[in-house]
């Protein structure tokens, strides 16, 4: 049996607005993202162990001195170094003085390295930047499409794209236990960008050729969009299957630095393949027809 697709632009969308409206009211009720020292400020210790050590020896050294929020990094070519972050709420001085006293407990050989102090300034610059680049990508993607296919095109391909940021927003809300806001969630959302609209473009593309096909372009928008989609599905889940393959594999195995860049961009993967099959195309065809109703009213 051939697996044909068909326009559900209308659920697909409310599923999407009821995530992020769920996201805008955890957010408004003080659960919001789960923001890393880079944005919110913070210090950063760094201590040779003396030889290979376990993450759990140090979070529970953290948990006798009662930081829980602490983050965890081992550094250093030989592994034997460790870095902790935690937030300027803490007293970084007496926090120092017990926790390398419980940490002498296990490691006797313990080396104080080095301790930086990071502000809150920082993540502003770099939500900035992001905000920048993204508005400047989706200005330039929207003139390319322009100028490639029409105008709708590029409009429903940045709506995509708006679409896909918010989906992964929402998610570090709503799994903010599971998702911590730092440069590595920046990466991740910059690198979706480009990852959705290289699958909307192919899509558009394949509609643009079934547009210009004798038996096809007399179809209504939304079956060429149909056929087009159903056209390009078997490429586009071989692509996103065996990049989710890669990305889950680090995420299962990968330390916890990985771990906070592999799963939002687990779910900016689902999202823009979500997006570019079952409401990019579908939001073209609805301006399309409506513009073209326009026309129709006007003569």
């Amino acid at each position: 049996m051939k697996f044909e697709m068909k326009n559900h632009l209308k659920p697909c969308a409310a599923v999407s607005i009821a995530i992020m409206l769920i996201a805008l009211v955890l957010t408004l009720t003080g659960n919001g993202m789960n923001l890393g020292i880079d944005f919110t400020g913070g210090t950063i210790m760094t201590y040779n162990m003396g030889a290979e050590f376990s993450t759990d020896d140090i979070t529970a050294a953290l948990d006798a001195c009662g930081i829980a929020d602490a983050q965890i990094a081992k550094t250093g070519d030989a592994g034997t170094q460790v870095q902790i972050r935690i937030s300027d709420k803490e007293n970084t001085d007496d926090l120092r003085d017990a926790l390398e006293e419980e940490l002498a407990k296990t490691y006797p050989a313990i080396e104080y390295v080095d301790i930086t102090r990071v502000g809150a300034i920082a993540g502003r610059d770099l939500i900035s930047n992001a905000i920048k680049s993204v508005t400047l990508a989706a200005v330039l993607m929207l003139a390319y499409i322009a100028i490639r296919f029409d105008f709708f095109s590029g409009l429903a391909a940045i709506i995509g794209i708006l679409h896909d940021v918010g989906i992964m927003l929402s998610f570090a809300v709503i799994f903010s236990s599971f998702i911590r806001v730092e440069t590595t969630f920046i990466a991740a959302l910059l690198t979706i960008v480009g990852y959705s609209i290289n699958n909307t473009i192919i899509i558009f593309d394949r509609i643009r050729e079934n547009s210009h096909k004798t038996g096809v372009r007399s179809l209504p928008r939304d079956e060429i969009v149909n056929r087009s989609v159903t056209e390009s599905l078997p490429r586009t889940l071989n692509t996103t299957v065996t990049t989710l393959l890669t990305i889950v594999t680090l995420y299962v195995l990968g330390v916890d630095s990985i771990k906070q860049f592999a799963l939002p961009l687990i779910v900016g993967i689902v999202a823009g393949t979500y997006s570019a099959n079952l409401i990019n195309g579908y939001v073209w065809a609805a301006m399309m027809s409506l513009r073209t109703a326009r026309k129709k009213a006007r003569a």
